[in-house]
C-alpha cells in the first residue's frame, strides 16, 4: 500500500472525526440526545476526560499522563506507519494500523487544544459551548475533554437475572458505552488485526522463512569452498 494512500485514510477519518465533534459541541448541551434511527440509534453528547470509551485514568494528573501518552503513542505510531510502508505490509494490515493511528490522533486533538478553543458545556442551565469564547476555553493545553456522541442502547428496560453474582437485579442495557468515530476507527483495526492475523503477517512469515533459507545456501556453499 503507497504512504499517499494510507495518508488519505487517516486524514478523512481525522477530518469526519473532527467534523462531528465540531459539530456536537457547538451545538449540543452536555447530555443532550437526538434519536436518529428509532431508540437503538442515538447522538447523545457526552464530554470524556478519560480513555476511549468512557473509561477514566485518575484526576487532574491522571489527565495529563493520559494526554502525553496519546503524544507519544502518535509520534511512535508515525515512525512505525512509515516502517510499515518501507516494508510492504500487508494491504489490509496497514488499512488497520492507518485505522488505529488515526483514532489515536482524532483523540489527541481533543486531549489538547479542545480545553482552549471551546467553552463549557453545561448541562444544568443546557448551555451550548461556543468556539473561541472571549473569556478563553474551559480548560489548559492538555486538559481538553474528548467529544463523544454514538449510543446505541439496542437493549433496554431489562434486568440481570437474580443468580448472576455482584448484578442480580440491577438494570441491563445493551450497549451502553458513548463513543465517537475515532474511538469506533481504534476498535474496527484491533479487532481486524485479531481476527485475519494470520492473513496479514504470513507474507513476512514466508519473507522471513526466505530470507533464512537462503543465508542456510549461502553457508553451505562458503563451507563447501
Amino acid at each position: 500500500m503507497k504512504g499517499k494512500h494510507l495518508f488519505l485514510l487517516i486524514l478523512i477519518i481525522i477530518v469526519a472525526d473532527q467534523a462531528l465533534k465540531f459539530y456536537i459541541k457547538l451545538n449540543y448541551y452536555a447530555g443532550e440526545e437526538h434519536k436518529v434511527l428509532g431508540s437503538w440509534f442515538r447522538l447523545h453528547f457526552v464530554e470524556n476526560e478519560g480513555m476511549a470509551w468512557g473509561w477514566k485514568f485518575g484526576g487532574g494528573f491522571g489527565k495529563i499522563a493520559l494526554t502525553l501518552f496519546r503524544l507519544v503513542a502518535v509520534v511512535w505510531g508515525t515512525f512505525l506507519l512509515r516502517d510499515f510502508i518501507r516494508k510492504n505490509y500487508h494491504k489490509g494490515f496497514m488499512i488497520c494500523a492507518g485505522l488505529i493511528y488515526a483514532g489515536a490522533l482524532g483523540n489527541l486533538i481533543d486531549s489538547l487544544f479542545y480545553g482552549l478553543i471551546f467553552e463549557q458545556s453545561n448541562p444544568f442551565t443546557q448551555n451550548v459551548a461556543t468556539l473561541f469564547p472571549s473569556g478563553g476555553g474551559y480548560a489548559g493545553l492538555l486538559h481538553g475533554k474528548v467529544v463523544d456522541m454514538f449510543y446505541f442502547p439496542i437493549i433496554t428496560d431489562a434486568k440481570y437475572p437474580s443468580w448472576v453474582p455482584f448484578f442480580g437485579g440491577d438494570d441491563f442495557e445493551f450497549f451502553r458505552p458513548v463513543f465517537n468515530l475515532a474511538d469506533a476507527a481504534i476498535s474496527a483495526g484491533v479487532i481486524a488485526i485479531l481476527i485475519f492475523q494470520n492473513k496479514f503477517f504470513k507474507q513476512v512469515k514466508e519473507e522471513k522463512h526466505s530470507t533464512v533459507e537462503t543465508k542456510s545456501v549461502v553457508d553451505d556453499k562458503t563451507q563447501i569452498f
